[in-house]
């Protein structure tokens, strides 16, 4: 198999009976294949040379759960959502309807140095992760992350705030199904000078292939 040059936990193989995808990440490995031939020999192959087990059609990778079905396969981090409410103390919160207060103009500075700037930093890191399944909170979290060096109560609020809005449909996630064409259509946009603080644009972008999204990017 073949390293992929973007990614090196990622290997692949193309042949005339289809295309075999291997990640691997420390202990975990995930395999998915056109060529069943193939797939089951690369198992075959692993099983021999490692202690294996083999666990299946895939369900959980690295916090990211997998349902599949006849419509397609929808990826979600439930349950990673819900450690984060679990642990932020705001499970019984109330939610609400946007991740962000249109109308807030978050700057540097802002209301009194936060507590735990350590705090800020983890929780922020974590939702950073969360949109790899969350692309509605990709540009609120864009935002916070902008003062992780020093983090203020505004601030703070401002993440507590997407914590909410998480917790009004904390299974939300992405849709991969099953359709006839493969056209790759991409869109973006941007603002002119939008940010309070240094008068930068804020840009964003998002990628299909058919009707499924496959890559996106908000930044401030």
């Amino acid at each position: 198999m073949t390293r992929s040059e973007t990614d090196h936990s990622v290997f692949y193989r193309h042949s005339t009976a289809g295309c075999i995808y291997l990640i691997v990440y420390v202990d975990d490995i995930v395999l998915t294949s056109s060529d069943h031939h193939g797939i089951s020999q690369i198992k075959q192959h692993l099983c021999h040379h490692f202690q294996t087990k083999d666990l299946g059609k895939l369900r959980y990778f690295l916090g990211i759960e997998v349902a599949q079905s006849t419509n397609g396969i929808v990826i979600s981090q439930r349950k990673y959502a819900l450690d984060i409410l679990e642990k932020t103390g705001l499970m019984n919160s109330k939610p609400v309807d946007t991740p962000m207060d249109p109308n807030a103009k978050l700057l540097p500075s802002q209301g009194e140095p936060f507590s735990d700037p350590e705090r800020y930093r983890r929780l922020v890191g974590k939702l950073n992760y969360l949109t790899v399944t969350r692309p509605d909170i990709s540009f609120a979290v864009s935002v916070v992350s902008q003062f992780l060096n020093s983090p203020c109560a505004g601030h703070w609020n401002a993440v507590i705030r997407i914590l909410k809005y998480i917790k009004g449909a904390p299974g939300k996630g992405l849709l991969y199904g099953y359709n006839n064409h493969t056209q790759v259509v991409g869109y973006s946009d941007a603002d002119w000078a939008g940010s309070p603080s240094n008068r930068r644009s804020t840009s964003g972008y998002c990628v299909f292939i058919g009707d499924n999204l496959i890559s996106w990017k908000s930044k401030k």
